[in-house]
C-alpha cells in the first residue's frame, strides 16, 4: 500500500461556521440546486459535519464508511471534501468507488459486506445534473438502507446549532488509482486509510450468488438469442451494464448505449420513463429488440419495455417478479422476506399469499430498490418461461387480474402552497363524514371505504415510517394516493397523485390506462383542487 513519504503529519483544522436553516434531509437525503452546494460558503461542509456528528463519537472512532456518487457534476469536488472531513472526524477507513462512482444498490451492498457504519451517496437520483442541475447527499446506515427518520432528525438538529467543522485541507487523494492510500494525521495514532475499489466487483459477486447466470447467458447468446437494448442514460449504470450484461452475460457490446457516465447526463434528466428515455422507446418500436431497459442516474429506478415498445408499468413489474420468484435459485433456497416498493406502489403485489410487504428497500439481500437486479430478474423469468415480455404480462393479468395504475407529478410547486394543499386535504379526508361519501363520475359511483395518512412497518427490521402520504380507498378497491416531497432549496415541492383500479375481467385488460382511470383522476383533482391552488393546468409528468 502506498504510504505518504513526507515526514510531517497532515494538520487537522477547525473552521468556524454559522448554521443554515434549510438542512433538514428528506427521504432521499438533502437535495438542492447544485449552485447552493457549490456556491454557498460552507454549505457542503456544514452538512457533512452534521452527518458525521450524528454518529456517536465512540462508534465513529476508527470505523469504516463507504462513499460513492452517480457521477454528476460537483461529485468529485464534494468527495474530496468528504474525505478531508472524514479523516479529521476520526473515521478510520473510507471505501470509495473507482473515479468516485458507485450505484446506490452497490453502496448498499458494500456497506453490508464489509460491515461499515454507513455510507454517503452523492446523487439526486433522476433529477438533472450539470452546473444548472441538482445535487444531493444521501446517508445510508449500517443495514445498507437509507437513514430512518430518527437519524435524519438527529442530522437536522446538529445542523441547526453547528458552530465549527473539522477538516484536513492538505489531504489529497487520487480517485482514479485502485488500491489503498494511507495518511498520517496530526494527533492520530493510526494512519487514516482510503481504499479505491472497483465499482462493480462486490456487487457483481452478490448477483452471481442470487441469479443463474448460465440461464441468462444462454438466453442472450447463440443463434436464437434474445436481442436486448439497454440505455444507461449516461448515469452511473454504464460500467455495470457493460461489465455484467455484456462481458459477463454475453450480450453484444452494441446492445448497451449511453454507457459513459457524464456530469450532465448528456443534457437530459436521467429519468427512465416514456418522456425522457425517448431514444429507447423509439429503438424498441422498431421491432428489432425483444427486451429494453433504461436506468436512472444512481441505478435504483428502471423502466422495462417489450418488443415493439410494449410498456411494463413499474407496479406490474414488481408484481410479476414476485409471482415468478421461484425461477431464481437464491429465493428457491432462502424464501423471500420483503419486496421493493413504497406505499404508493400499486397493490398488484397484494394478490399473492405473502404478508403485505410494504418495505421501501429491495429484498433482504440489499436495502435499496435496485434497477439492474430487476432487469436480471426479468431476463431470468424470460429464460425460464421461454416467453416474450408482453406474453408474460398478459398471462399475469389473466391469472391475477390487472391493476390499472398511473402517477401524476406536479413539480416545482411553491412549497407553502403545496404544504397547505396537503394539510387541507388531510383535514377533508380525516373528517368522519368523508368515509360515507360517494362520487358519481359518468355512469360509475365510487364509495369511500377508508381514508388515512399512511404509515408502514418494515417487515425485515420493524422500523416504522409515518406520514407517508394520504390515501383514499374505495369499496371497489380502487384507490387514490397523494404524496408531497419537498426537497426545497429553490427546487420547490413536488406533489404526486397516484390512481389505481383493479380489473378482474380479461376481456377488459387491453384498455387505455388514462381512459380507465379518468374518473378517479377527476375525483382527485376535484377534492384536492390542485389546479386552482397551484395555478397549474396539469402535471409535468404522467407515468
Amino acid at each position: 500500500s502506498a504510504r505518504r513519504m513526507e515526514t510531517s503529519p497532515i494538520p487537522v483544522v477547525t473552521v468556524q461556521t454559522a448554521p443554515f436553516e434549510d438542512q433538514r434531509p428528506g427521504t432521499n437525503g438533502l437535495r438542492r440546486k447544485t449552485a447552493v452546494f457549490e456556491g454557498k460558503k460552507n454549505y457542503l461542509q456544514n452538512y457533512i459535519q452534521s452527518v458525521l456528528s450524528s454518529i456517536d463519537l465512540r462508534d465513529r472512532q476508527g470505523c469504516t464508511m463507504v462513499v460513492g456518487s452517480d457521477g454528476r457534476y460537483f461529485s468529485r469536488a464534494a468527495i474530496e471534501v468528504i474525505v478531508q472531513m472524514a479523516a479529521a472526524n476520526g473515521i478510520g477507513r473510507l471505501v470509495i468507488g473507482h473515479n468516485g462512482l458507485l450505484s446506490t444498490p452497490a453502496v448498499s451492498c458494500i456497506i453490508r459486506k464489509i460491515k461499515a457504519i454507513g455510507g454517503i451517496i452523492l446523487t439526486a437520483s433522476h433529477n438533472p445534473g450539470g452546473p444548472g442541475g441538482d445535487f444531493g447527499i444521501k446517508f445510508n446506515v449500517a443495514n445498507g438502507g437509507p437513514s430512518p427518520d430518527t437519524v435524519m432528525e438527529r442530522i437536522y438538529q446538529v445542523s441547526r446549532t453547528l458552530e465549527e467543522y473539522a477538516i484536513c485541507p492538505d489531504l489529497r487523494i487520487d480517485l482514479s488509482r485502485l488500491g489503498r492510500q494511507e495518511f498520517d494525521l496530526e494527533n492520530k495514532f493510526k494512519p487514516f486509510r482510503v481504499e479505491i475499489v472497483d465499482s462493480v466487483e462486490v456487487y457483481l459477486q452478490l448477483l452471481r450468488n442470487i441469479f443463474d447466470f448460465n440461464a441468462i447467458k444462454s438466453l442472450l447468446t447463440g443463434p436464437d438469442q434474445l436481442k436486448i437494448h439497454i440505455d444507461a442514460m449516461n448515469g452511473v449504470m454504464g460500467p455495470y451494464v457493460r461489465r455484467i450484461l455484456c462481458d459477463e452475460l454475453g450480450a453484444p457490446a452494441n446492445s448497451a448505449v449511453n454507457c459513459v457516465p457524464l456530469e450532465d447526463f448528456g443534457g437530459r434528466p436521467p429519468e427512465p420513463n416514456l418522456t425522457y428515455a425517448v431514444s429507447l422507446v423509439d429503438a424498441m418500436k422498431g421491432g428489432d429488440f425483444g427486451f429494453g431497459a433504461a436506468f436512472d442516474a444512481d441505478g435504483d429506478r428502471y423502466m422495462i419495455l417489450g418488443e415493439n415498445g410494449f410498456f411494463v408499468n413499474p407496479a406490474d413489474s414488481v408484481a410479476i417478479m414476485a409471482a415468478n420468484l421461484s425461477t431464481i435459485p437464491y429465493f428457491r433456497q432462502h424464501g423471500v422476506k420483503g419486496f421493493a416498493r413504497s406505499m404508493a406502489t400499486s397493490t398488484a403485489l397484494d394478490r399473492y399469499n405473502f404478508v403485505d410487504f410494504l418495505s421501501p428497500p429491495g429484498s433482504d439481500h440489499i436495502r435499496e430498490k435496485d434497477g439492474l437486479w430487476s432487469v436480471l430478474m426479468w431476463l431470468s423469468i424470460m429464460a425460464a418461461r421461454k416467453q416474450g415480455v408482453d406474453q408474460i404480462v398478459r398471462e399475469h393479468w389473466a391469472k391475477f387480474g390487472r391493476n390499472y395504475f398511473c402517477r401524476f407529478d406536479y413539480e416545482g410547486l411553491d412549497p407553502r402552497a403545496a404544504f397547505y394543499l396537503m394539510r387541507d386535504l388531510e383535514a377533508v379526508i380525516s373528517d368522519k363524514a368523508f368515509t360515507s361519501q360517494k362520487f358519481a363520475v359518468g355512469d360509475h359511483i365510487y364509495s369511500v371505504e377508508k381514508a388515512d395518512n399512511f404509515e408502514y412497518i418494515d417487515p425485515v427490521d420493524g422500523t416504522v415510517a409515518r406520514n407517508q402520504g394520504l390515501r383514499i380507498i374505495f369499496t371497489d378497491a380502487s384507490r387514490l394516493v397523494f404524496r408531497m416531497s419537498g426537497s426545497g432549496g429553490g427546487m420547490g415541492a413536488t406533489i404526486r397523485i397516484y390512481a389505481e383500479t383493479f380489473e378482474r375481467d380479461p376481456e377488459r385488460h387491453s384498455r387505455e390506462t388514462q381512459v380507465v382511470l379518468g374518473p378517479l383522476i377527476a375525483i382527485a383533482l376535484k377534492i384536492s383542487n390542485i389546479h386552482e391552488r397551484t395555478g397549474r393546468r396539469g402535471p409535468n409528468i404522467i407515468t
